[in-house]
């Protein structure tokens, strides 16, 4: 069997859930390296459900692992049911719903505060040393969580986004869609992804860098 690494997910869709494109990537690529992946979510409900269509609010109830289900055609995991332990490396996608569903950072700015479970399974990965991988937006809970250990992140060139990261706790590393920036004390990696985009290949390339820089820590 692979190493076993963690895609937490935070619902379906860009605008309110997981950006579909980052994670399915993301999934690709730990694939054809022969990992087994494991998908998470939180249960419970999204802040919000949008039409991805008009990107407009609609009055909607919809289940974050529920949602998340779609992606992972059904084989997700509660991630308050998952141990630090089960996994050797656990990779973020970006999407709203990372700052929406995985933490309330869409709201709450720099004094957000994240989701027990993923607080204490991002904490337990570091604490033991495994890799962490954040794309997108999802630095902003590295920042929030281990803000501490003063993480070297990147979410692109976006200044008021960077701003907020730094104050939080981070170190921000300007970076191009298609490159990762690594932090080696902390093992952990981040790519722009669709911070920056403009497209499908452009993002491909930063998410396979993240995830070969997961795996070569995983194996070594």
């Amino acid at each position: 069997m692979g190493k076993r690494v963690g895609v937490l997910l935070s619902g379906c869709g860009y605008l309110d859930g997981s950006e579909i494109h980052e994670t399915v990537l993301t999934l690709l690529f730990l694939n054809r390296a022969g990992a087994s992946v494991v998908c998470l979510a939180p249960s419970g409900d999204q802040r919000d459900v949008v039409n991805h269509q008009t990107a407009d609010a609609v009055k909607e109830r919809r289940e974050i692992i529920a949602e998340a289900a779609r992606i992972s055609r059904g084989n997700v995991r509660d991630v308050d049911e998952v141990e630090p332990k089960d996994l050797d490396a656990l990779i973020l996608p970006g999407g709203y719903g990372a700052v929406k569903n995985l933490c309330d950072f869409s709201v709450a700015g720099t004094l957000c505060t994240v989701h027990s479970g993923v607080e204490r399974l991002i904490k337990g990965l570091h604490n033991s040393k495994k890799p962490l991988g954040f794309i997108c937006i999802a630095p902003v809970l590295a920042a929030k969580v281990l803000g501490s250990s003063r993480p070297e992140l990147t979410i692109g060139h976006d200044e008021a986004t960077a701003t907020a990261l730094e104050e939080i706790g981070a170190r921000h590393i300007p970076c191009n869609v298609d490159h990762i920036v690594v932090d080696s004390v902390n093992k952990i990696v981040s790519t722009p992804a669709y911070m920056l985009g403009p497209g499908i290949s452009e993002v491909a390339s930063g998410i396979e860098k993240l995830v070969k820089q997961i795996l070569l820590w995983v194996e070594n």
